[in-house]
Parts: structure tokens; sequence; C-alpha cells
């Protein structure tokens, strides 16, 4: 594979050994902005968003560096995805998430014991169906939590503070799904098809003639959005195939149905999605920019802030 080696275990397990580790329970985080390092420097104005990161996943296209490690655990540039994503949301403002785990969810429970961000809450919910259902059943799981404003992000997507900014600085909207663009989609991306900022259609199989933009998986939902969304999540997964969908299905039923959903650009914004080891090590090397344009002293900190 040859993306470096995997980040310490945390639990001093030998890989070897096939029996599981210790399982702690749900664990909450919260620390007070007083005594904040300055490698997180919050906003002022707290934020009503709730940020729900699934992260159940164990990234099976990536052994063996996710053999006893979940995906989001992976070292990215001295940090773990979650870390990084978890920095991200504070500095943009968002005071509590809640991190839906599955695969090495002992592992995440020590990520956020260890690591949240001064003055955020963070919380872990566990899918016990990580390893039969997609995506679409963690949101299942957190339905609860998704009320009110809040947002989703996947929990392989590396984003850059700027982009959740931007999120949260959109226009209005029940649903508000962020994209890139690019001269060219794969079929491996999660297409958009788009006119204006009005979201038409999303999906892996659009017709590429028509598609002009890429989800990157990091949405924004308002009180009304939150539940037209609860509401679509628990009607697919009453079907045989809600299992294997993915959330994003739940979004394109919900705009061929006439709700309202948009999309912001975060063109020329810097963030990756984390499937293959080529995508680790360029979201390795996007990390390792930010971490050379941070001050010294925030950079000397790195260190302790990963597993």
């Amino acid at each position: 594979m040859g993306c470096g080696n995997p980040p310490p275990n945390p639990a001093n397990i030998d890989p070897q050994d096939p029996r599981p580790g210790p399982v702690p329970a749900r664990v909450e985080c919260a620390r007070p902005n007083a005594g904040a390092s300055p490698d997180c420097n919050l906003n002022t104005d707290a934020s009503p968003y709730r940020a729900i990161i699934l992260s159940a996943g164990r990234g099976g296209r990536l052994l063996p560096l996710t053999e006893r490690l979940p995906k989001c655990l992976l070292d990215v540039g001295g940090r773990s995805l979650l870390a990084w994503q978890l920095r991200a949301l504070a500095e943009a403002g968002v005071r509590e998430a809640v991190v839906v785990t599955g695969y090495g969810a002992e592992f995440v429970d020590l990520e956020i014991e260890r690591h949240s961000p001064p003055g955020m809450r963070v919380r872990a919910l566990y899918n016990p169906f990580f390893q039969v259902a997609d995506n679409l059943a963690s949101c299942w799981i957190a339905r609860s939590e998704l009320t009110g404003r809040c947002l989703i992000l996947n929990g392989d997507t590396l984003i850059q503070t700027a982009i959740a900014r931007r999120l949260l600085a959109a226009p209005s909207a029940p649903i508000t799904v962020t994209i890139d663009r690019k001269a060219a989609y794969d079929e491996d991306d999660m297409k958009v098809v788009a006119t204006g900022d009005r979201l038409n259609a999303i999906g892996k199989k659009l017709t590429s003639g028509d598609v002009n933009g890429e989800s990157i998986g990091f949405l924004r939902f308002d009180a009304a959005g939150s539940a037209q969304f609860v509401a679509e999540v628990e009607r697919s997964m009453r079907v045989p195939a809600g299992l294997r969908r993915w959330y994003l299905s739940a979004i394109n039923d919900l705009a061929g149905a006439g709700v309202d959903v948009r999309v912001v650009s975060i063109e020329g914004l810097e963030w990756g999605e984390i499937d293959y080891p080529a995508d680790l090590a360029r979201c390795r090397t996007i990390a390792s920019g930010w971490i050379t344009r941070e001050p010294a002293d925030s950079a000397a900190s790195v260190a302790n802030t990963a597993i």
C-alpha cells in the first residue's frame, strides 16, 4: 500500500491478537474555553448547529492500515482524520458533535475522550449494524440527534476550517449540499446535477454529460430540512434495500420530490476523501501544508493531538 505506517496503537493491543479490545462506555467529552490550546482558536459566537460525523466504517480498501483501527483514526499529518474534522468544526463555531461509531468504536471513544477540542461537546453513538449496512443506517441510528439545525459530515472527508465556515454562511435553505467542481468526474465520485444553486439530482451513476459538481460529503440542515430528511431516512429503512443505501440517496429522493435542496461550492478550498492509499497520501500532503502555515507554537502541539 506504501502510504506510511499506521498510527500508534492507542490501547497497546497486539495487532496479531484476534481478541477484541475493551469497549468503554459511551463517551461524552466537553472542555471549557478557559486555557484553550492555541492549536484551536474558537470563534466567539456560538453556533446553534450540531454536527453528526458518520465514522462507523472500517475502510476495507485501506487494508492493512485499517486492520485494527477504523479509517477515521488514520494518521493524517500528525493528527487523526477525526481530530482534523473536530478541529475544523470547532474553529468554525460548532459547539457540539456526535460521532457515529462502529468498527473500532473503543478506539474512537478514546480519541474523543483525549482530544476533543476545548469548548466543544463531543459524544459517541454506536451503530451496531455497521458490518451489514451502509451509512443510511448510521443516519437512522442518529435520527434523534438530527433535529433542529444540524450538519452531517462523512467520516472519511478531510476539510479545512474555511469549508465549514462557507457552509455555515451559505444562504438559508432546508438542505444545503457542499460541492466541488472539476474538469471531469469518475465513477466513484458522488456526482451532482444542479441548476444554479438548486440541486436536481445526486448519485454515483448520473449521466456524465449532465454532471456539474460532486458532493464532498458535508451537508447543512435547517429545522424543516432535518425533519424532512429524517422522515425520508425512516421511509427508506423500511424497504429491503434500505440497509445497503447511502444517505445521499435520501437527499436525491427529496430533491426529486420537490424539496428545496441547495448547493454551495467550495471551489478553491482544500479537502480530500480517503478511500484508497493514494487518497491518504494526498490528504497527508494537504495536512502538511496546513501545519506549515500554522504559527510555530501551534505546529509544535501537533504531536499531542493524535492517538
